[in-house]
């Protein structure tokens, strides 16, 4: 597999997939919605480019090196090489188009632009919906053919009209039957207008709880006794690692969950130490900080085998 095959997987379960030196694919929710045109329009993920966002967070170069069975740098090498073959294509102001992903091109001010594949919708929960459009209904034109039909009936019913019946008022069931099609028609219209809008609002409730959940609790698995009393922690500050390679134990939306997370590290042996917030709002929990590349993966290893194969390395400088 390749890595826009990798990048296209990771899309459809995160909402920011970074190319290393390069930039990131952003998703955002769009709810489902019904056009001017009668076009229907399933809920999706709106996918995005920001060349802004190029620092490496280690879920692509973890994700290549989990599925090819290779190490962390080999992952991080093919990622490069990708890397380097966008940038030279673009360069040679040539099109690359990513499958199923979008195509890169250079506009003015030698600026890059992406535009996004729109027959593909990495909204899981949209599988198996497709856009669709719903023909205009003509009025006139369905008066006409329901009268025809009524005239036509009229000739093969055994029951029998007078001539002086049917100059009083022979119209009177041509508009009652045009009445009964307009109503059927605008009932169809509001019932399909408002399945629309309580679809969005069931699909709108599950978001909203599941996004409040998640960002109530750990990013990583952190099991606690509720039962027990509150702890006090008093950590010793001392001076921390100034490496750039991080690995990573957990992120948490409250710094206690993180700091009782240090404490149990720290127990353990690591040089354990909580970084500043991220741009997601998460106090992340380092087990060491390394200033060589090569001792920080060798440690990575050590703790994915026998401590937390979750961990992962975050490069950032402090």
């Amino acid at each position: 597999m390749n890595v826009v095959t990798y990048i296209s997987d990771l899309l459809y379960r995160y909402e920011c997939v970074i190319i290393p030196e390069f930039g990131a694919f952003l998703t955002q929710r769009k709810a489902a919605q019904v056009s001017g045109t009668h076009t229907f329009y399933p809920p999706q993920k709106a996918l995005s480019f920001n060349q802004q966002l190029q620092n490496n967070d280690g879920l692509l170069a973890n994700y290549i090196a989990n599925h090819e069975n290779c190490s962390y740098t080999d992952a991080l090498a093919k990622i490069q090489y990708f890397t380097v073959f966008l940038q030279s294509e673009l360069q040679a102001n040539k099109n690359v188009k990513l499958d199923r992903i979008g195509t890169f091109f250079i506009a003015a001010e030698n600026t890059i632009h992406f535009e996004p594949e729109q027959q593909i919708n990495y909204l899981a929960e949209s599988f198996g919906l497709s856009t669709f459009s719903s023909p205009e209904i003509t009025r006139e034109v369905q008066r006409e053919v329901l009268k025809e039909e009524v005239v036509a009936l009229e000739e093969k019913t055994p029951i029998t009209f007078t001539p002086e019946k049917r100059r009083q008022r022979p119209y009177l069931k041509y508009a009652a039957a045009a009445v009964i099609a307009a109503s059927l028609g605008l009932f169809g219209l509001q019932h399909y207008s408002n399945s629309v809008i309580a679809y969005n609002t069931d699909v709108d409730l599950q978001v909203s709880n599941t996004v409040k959940k998640e960002v109530s609790e750990a990013s990583f698995v952190f099991e606690t006794d509720d039962t027990l009393p509150a702890v006090s922690l008093h950590i010793t500050k001392k001076e921390v690692s100034k490496g750039k390679y991080h690995i990573i134990a957990g992120a948490f939306r409250f710094k206690e969950n993180a700091a009782k997370k240090v404490a149990q590290l720290i127990d353990q042996g690591f040089d354990a130490h909580i970084m500043e917030k991220n741009v997601y709002g998460l106090h992340q929990v380092v087990y060491e900080s390394h200033v060589d590349k090569y001792e920080a993966l060798d440690q990575l290893r050590f703790i994915k085998q026998n401590n937390n194969y979750s961990a992962w390395l975050l490069v950032q400088e402090l």
